[in-house]
């Protein structure tokens, strides 16, 4: 089901957003009948084309999760950001794995620049957890503000129930059989996955960087709670003839053609974006897409992104319904096919040791 960004219901549409569709997973939480399958299969054909045209679309979650329970989420992570710095570094990511626990503003960096955050990052929990090796340690929690790991942790079983859903939403606008679901519904039961609370205070106008600078999420779904600020969350649309005012911001998309647009909050909705382990099921036929966030308005935001990854050992490699797909649109010519990776080795080679001297998303 697709629901208008203009529609009064969405609260704080803004007509920024209109090119990234809204589309309501509530279909696939219902009893199966000929009339909820007919919804499935719009939600799912809705989705399909998403993640063909943009690679980012919102997801209305409301039939999953009340809008003060994730705004709740915000609320607490403001509160442990307003800590005294001392307080905040006891959860310093160097106690841990150098990925677990908090990150000075600034700490992060991205295309050799400096972000303009902070940033509390937690993990799927590990069985016999090794700090000194990476992504192996264990979370850290602050203890102020109360209730924030029961809230968190509550907000990760939501976020795990929603990432099935849409997998198995995705694997129908695929074409995928019932078997075919199983088997990938087999690489991600178990997701290593991993939520962060993040702080932006006002990007100074003599920052050299970016609040966060221009990445793709490296995994398989992210699903992004913000409060409501306004024109922070930036998407680059590829070909797009749209054309926002976003001048006088350096390029950061190489060659490629297209515009950045705003992704603004919706209310009852999470934004959704496409890792590159998707482009890797779909051999390319999705495309993880390039985003950042530019802040320059007066108050803190917080973000709340949720990334719903593989299982660590996972193999994933093009999906046989994607290649059916792309050989049936181009008869003539053999595809390529994108060379398979198991992902916890992906994920190692990505930010395994770079936690400590490097960012998240830096090459």
């Amino acid at each position: 089901m697709v629901v208008d960004s203009a529609s009064p219901t969405n609260g704080l549409s803004h007509e920024k957003t209109h090119s990234l569709p809204i589309i309501n997973i509530e279909p696939y939480l219902l009893q199966s009948s000929p009339e909820v399958n007919a919804r499935r299969k719009s939600a799912s054909s809705a989705i399909h084309t998403a993640c063909r045209d943009f690679g980012f679309f919102y997801l209305d979650i409301s039939a999953i999760a009340d809008p003060r329970e994730a705004e709740e989420l915000t609320d607490l992570a403001r509160e442990f950001f307003g800590l005294p710095q001392e307080d905040k570094d006891k959860l310093a990511l160097s106690n841990q794995d150098h990925a677990r626990g908090y990150a000075r503003l600034k700490q992060n960096v991205t295309n050799g620049k400096a972000d303009n955050h902070e940033g509390l990052d937690m993990y799927k929990p590990v069985a016999e957890p090794d700090k000194t090796k990476p992504l192996w340690g264990e979370n850290q929690w602050p203890a102020v503000p109360r209730q924030f790991r029961e809230k968190y942790e509550s907000w990760v079983e939501k976020m795990k129930m929603l990432g099935l859903i849409v997998m198995k939403a995705m694997a129908y606008g695929l074409g995928m059989t019932a078997e075919e679901w199983q088997e990938l519904q087999s690489q991600v039961d178990d997701s290593f996955w991993v939520m962060r609370a993040i702080g932006y205070p006002p990007l100074p106008n003599d920052h050299d960087g970016f609040s966060c600078g221009a990445h793709k999420d490296y995994g398989c779904l992210t699903f992004l709670h913000a409060d409501p600020t306004r024109d922070a969350l930036q998407v680059f649309l590829r070909g797009s003839n749209s054309k926002p005012d976003l001048s006088g911001l350096p390029i950061e998309q190489g060659d490629e053609e297209g515009v950045w647009i705003t992704a603004d909050p919706i209310l009852g909705c999470v934004v959704c974006n496409i890792g590159e382990m998707w482009e890797v099921w779909s051999n390319g036929l999705y495309k993880s897409t390039l985003h950042r966030v530019v802040h320059r308005g007066n108050n803190y935001r917080v973000s709340i992104p949720f990334f719903f990854e593989p299982n660590f050992d996972a193999a994933i490699g093009p999906l046989d319904a994607a290649l059916r797909l792309q050989q049936a649109e181009s008869a003539e010519e053999k595809t390529k096919e994108y060379n398979p990776v198991v992902y916890g080795d992906f994920l190692m080679a990505k930010v395994g040791n770079n936690f400590s001297t490097k960012g998240k998303y830096d090459s």
